[in-house]
């Protein structure tokens, strides 16, 4: 692969999470002098480091533009063009060492390797977090050591990331063709995602849709929030279904149309229904229940089981990028989330029916 230690997906970008923004990572723009001459050829020479093979893909994917404008491998490149190679995520240019890290691999073939993610790994290096990531790991797992080439088709890319302390699956691509086809179908909102979550209160339908831009915060840059009159942020949109009712917090599942950063736990407290134990977005203070010492003790305990945000990503699913077939993955539910239900579930069962009228 060429140059893809620049291509990993920084822990700061909006990409969990797509998004519909394309970022440059590469400009030129043709001399006056320029003859005419093919774009891919063009590119072929202003980027050594860079096979013709992959710049084709790119043409292909549809990510290289010329005067801001999606174009053929044929287009004829004149002087003063402005030719871009976009990508729908940013550049990143950090070396990523090697660690050996143990990883729970669900599939892995000659294009991509699935890794069920526990919650508290880190996915990218970052500010406080430079080592023990899950690229790290990765780069041990695909034998690339500070000596491996630049070229190394052996270096696995991510095209999503899921938070910290979210646990379940991630897709990484393991050659150009994978890296190019699985991002083009995170920026076209084609693959199949779906989370199951616990969030505080009993939600009133059995199933819904929450809509509403989301963009960060401007009181508090570590956070999202909902712009709901759309003048600022982009589109986000989460359906869901609830699984299972406790009175006082619901298990539901969550399926993605858009992804953007934190969106699940920005759009539950948006409605009022944070998720469980999910510090930065409200939800890690008693929101549902009763002011009794003996239920705040029970809640104290929850946090215990399950000390993060009650979020897992389940199920994924995508085309394939060489077989061109639909493939669909599922993680089960991780000991801490089983655990919490379980003590829930038991609460439940001995509350009343006018305790859950009431909720």
């Amino acid at each position: 692969m060429d140059n893809f230690k620049n291509l990993f997906v920084p822990e700061d970008s909006t990409f969990e999470d797509d998004q519909q923004e394309m970022f440059e990572h590469y400009r030129f723009e043709a001399d006056r002098g320029q003859a005419p001459v093919r774009v891919d050829k063009y590119l072929s020479t202003h980027m050594e480091d860079t096979s013709r093979h992959r710049i084709q893909l790119a043409i292909k994917e549809e990510y290289i533009r010329v005067n801001d404008r999606i174009v053929k491998a044929n287009y004829i490149v004149r002087a003063g063009d402005i030719i871009t190679f976009v990508m729908p995520f940013q550049r990143n240019s950090s070396e990523i060492l090697p660690e050996n890290i143990p990883l729970d691999i669900v599939y892995e073939d000659e294009d991509v390797l699935l890794i069920d993610k526990p919650a508290g790994m880190v996915v990218h290096p970052g500010h406080g977090h430079y080592s023990g990531t899950l690229l790290n790991a990765l780069a041990y797992h695909l034998h690339l050591g500070p000596e491996a080439q630049e070229k190394d088709d052996r270096l696995g890319v991510l095209v999503h990331r899921i938070d910290k302390d979210t646990s379940g699956l991630l897709v990484i691509a393991k050659n150009d063709e994978a890296q190019l086809g699985l991002a083009k179908q995170f920026f076209v909102h084609s693959i199949e995602r779906k989370y199951v979550a616990i969030v505080w209160g009993n939600l009133k339908e059995d199933e819904g849709t929450i809509e509403g831009n989301i963009g960060r915060d401007p009181a508090d840059r570590l956070r999202f929030k909902v712009f709901p009159d759309g003048e600022s942020g982009k589109r986000a949109v989460t359906h869901y279904r609830v699984l299972e009712r406790f009175g006082y917090v619901t298990v539901v599942e969550c399926q993605l149309e858009t992804g953007r950063t934190h969106q699940i736990r920005v759009h539950f407290n948006y409605i009022g229904h944070p998720l469980f134990n999910d510090a930065r977005y409200d939800g890690a203070e008693i929101r549902k229940g009763t002011i009794y010492a003996k239920y705040r003790q029970f809640i104290e305990n929850c946090f215990k089981i399950l000390p993060r945000q009650a979020l897992h990503a389940k199920t994924l699913g995508f085309i394939h990028p060489r077989t061109g077939k639909m493939v669909r993955f599922d993680s089960p539910l991780p000991q801490d989330m089983v655990d919490l239900i379980a003590k829930w579930r038991k609460y439940a069962e001995n509350l009343d029916e006018a305790d859950l009228d009431d909720m």
